[in-house]
């Protein structure tokens, strides 16, 4: 269908229209509907000529609306009930002063796969957006953070973009953001000054993977609880990294790196021994455990897979007085070691002998592909 079909009926608080071929809309689609708190017009033809009558400014209840992969350019009128908006997949290429008027009772706003950058999405685009929680911006244009965000923000997805760097500024008002997502970008060490994160008091989730940081980032926000850098050139752990974080690092993950032994310091770790529950180190360059492990009294998960482990110390994953340990999953498969040859307490302090990975053992191909490129 093309057009809406004529619904009359006022206790009718949903409607699915996704998946059809819709190119028009008006208002009087929508009169005997004027109850409506969610209506889903997602996978359709719509575009900027099929809002030119405003059709959704009548429903006044309205919290809910989906209009991913249609064929926008521009924020359409909305009515200032919305809560939750959902324009992923279109054609979107700029935020004006006026594209969000009158939206305060906004929560969350997704605009993933357009083609907005930070010229064309003005300062004040979201200045109306006063109760504003969740903006995802992923996949799209940008090459630094906008301007503007709300200082009402706790969740900002900018993930898939080509973010080179994040201005002191831009993240200023941020106060309660709890959760940043800047993954697949193209950011290093010298992109964000220690200084940004102090503004973020209230960071607790931060992903940075697929970047090209060759070190962890150092002045993390205190109020740090996970931490994600996989697949980045990271070789060096600085000492001290995590010291001042308060509670402390629950989630550390290290995959898909290029961290060998030399590159983990003996105080590299400190500041996390009683406060991180998983630990990921696979996919590196490690040719033992690192002596630091068994220092951690509330770890649940290390993966120590994939590297060029040959050795496992006595002692070197469970500390000898650690009677109360919470460790369940440890993974050594796809390393160089001889299995016959671990200590025989090596391992103790498992919670579940389940939770032990130990086979397989180098001959892999793909082992000896990375040995091949690293040498």
């Amino acid at each position: 269908m093309t057009e809406l079909p004529v619904i009359d009926n006022l206790e009718a608080t949903k409607l699915d229209m996704a998946e059809n071929n819709i190119r028009s809309i008006a208002p009087r689609d929508f009169s005997g509907l004027l109850n409506l708190d969610t209506l889903d017009l997602s996978n359709n033809e719509l575009d900027d000529e099929s809002f030119i009558q405003d059709p959704l400014s009548n429903l006044t209840f309205l919290k809910k609306l989906n209009l991913d992969d249609n064929l926008l350019t521009r924020i359409p009128v909305l009515p200032p009930s919305l809560e939750e908006l959902k324009i992923n997949s279109n054609k979107l290429n700029s935020l004006g002063p006026h594209s969000f008027k009158g939206l305060k009772n906004l929560l969350n706003l997704e605009l993933k796969n357009n083609t907005l950058h930070e010229g064309s999405v003005s300062p004040l685009a979201l200045s109306p957006l006063k109760k504003l929680q969740d903006l995802i911006l992923d996949n799209n244009r940008f090459r630094s953070v906008p301007q503007g965000l709300p200082s009402s923000l706790q969740v900002l997805g900018m993930s898939e973009n080509q973010i080179d760097e994040v201005p002191e500024e831009a993240l200023r008002g941020c106060v309660h953001l709890r959760a940043l997502d800047m993954s697949h970008n193209l950011l290093h060490e010298e992109s964000i000054t220690a200084h940004i994160w102090a503004h973020l008091k209230s960071l607790q989730v931060l992903n940075l993977s697929y970047n090209q940081f060759t070190s962890v980032p150092v002045s993390l926000p205190r109020s740090l609880r996970n931490l994600t850098l996989q697949h980045n050139d990271i070789s060096h752990i600085p000492a001290f990294t995590f010291r001042h974080l308060r509670p402390g690092l629950q989630s550390l993950r290290l995959s898909h790196n290029a961290l060998s032994n030399e590159g983990i310091e003996r105080a590299s770790f400190v500041g996390t021994y009683r406060s991180l529950g998983e630990l990921l180190l696979d996919n590196n360059r490690l040719r033992e455990v690192p002596r630091c492990i068994r220092q951690f009294k509330n770890l649940q998960v290390l993966r120590l897979d994939n590297n060029q482990i040959r050795l496992v110390r006595q002692w070197g994953v469970c500390h000898p007085q650690n009677s109360g340990s919470t460790l369940a999953s440890v993974h050594l498969e796809n390393n160089l070691l001889d299995v016959e040859k671990i200590p025989p307490n090596a391992f103790t302090c498992l919670t579940d002998a389940q939770g032990l990975v130990l086979h397989p053992q180098g001959g892999g191909a793909h082992m000896i592909n990375r040995l091949h490129t690293q040498t």
